[in-house]
């Protein structure tokens, strides 16, 4: 809750919205906001993310985390009011007709993540074994990459990119060598792709996990 609040102020003073002008915005009254960002009352999930959406932070999500505490004698329950951020998951079908000059696409669903992206992150499934090692860093198939699109991408960095003569976007190690880029897979196996004018780096990777 204590979170929720938090964010709730520094966006609100951040965009100078008031709390009369958020009220109207909720169709409710500026006491009844200020009893939620005053501790006095707490409000629903559905009322915390209403608050969000209204703010401008539709790609954040409040989810409550109920945790026991075993203390004699009898078992307490803490519960948490934790904001997550949520970013849509696209398919590598549609993805680099999806990042041009709209900027924006329709997703079919969302994934959660603590990661605060910079720009307007996705998800995208791992497919294939390219990026699979047999030692280290490896991220197999069925995996989920977070990609934000704003991070620099330096040598080492996790990147997708996409070349002007595919259709089809990749998902490679950016590598540095004798002053030339390559697009490196971790599958040794896999051959190394030259980094040329005509790449373009979709995203950097910035999460990697595995769904089940």
């Amino acid at each position: 809750m204590d979170n929720w609040i938090a964010l709730v102020r520094a966006n609100m003073k951040d965009r100078k919205v008031t709390q009369d002008q958020l009220a109207e915005r909720l169709g409710m009254s500026q006491g009844g906001v200020g009893h939620w960002l005053n501790k006095r009352r707490v409000p629903s999930l559905a009322d915390m993310n209403r608050v969000l959406e209204e703010l401008g932070l539709g790609y954040l999500e409040v989810a409550l985390e109920i945790r026991e505490r075993f203390d004699a004698p009898q078992v307490n329950q803490e519960k948490h009011y934790n904001p997550y951020f949520r970013y849509p998951v696209s398919d590598w079908t549609g993805l680099c007709e999806a990042r041009e000059e709209r900027g924006s696409y329709t997703a079919v669903r969302f994934e959660l993540t603590d990661y605060h992206a910079q720009g307007e992150a996705f998800w995208l499934p791992v497919m294939g074994d390219a990026m699979t090692a047999p030692n280290g860093l490896s991220i197999g198939a069925g995996m989920m990459i977070l990609v934000d699109p704003a991070i620099d991408a330096i040598p080492g960095k996790l990147v997708v990119a996409r070349r002007a003569d595919n259709p089809r976007a990749t998902f490679r190690q950016l590598q540095e060598e004798s002053g030339q880029l390559y697009l490196v897979p971790l599958n040794p196996t896999y051959p190394k792709l030259l980094f040329t004018s005509d790449c373009r780096i979709l995203g950097v990777v910035v999460q990697a996990v595995a769904k089940f």
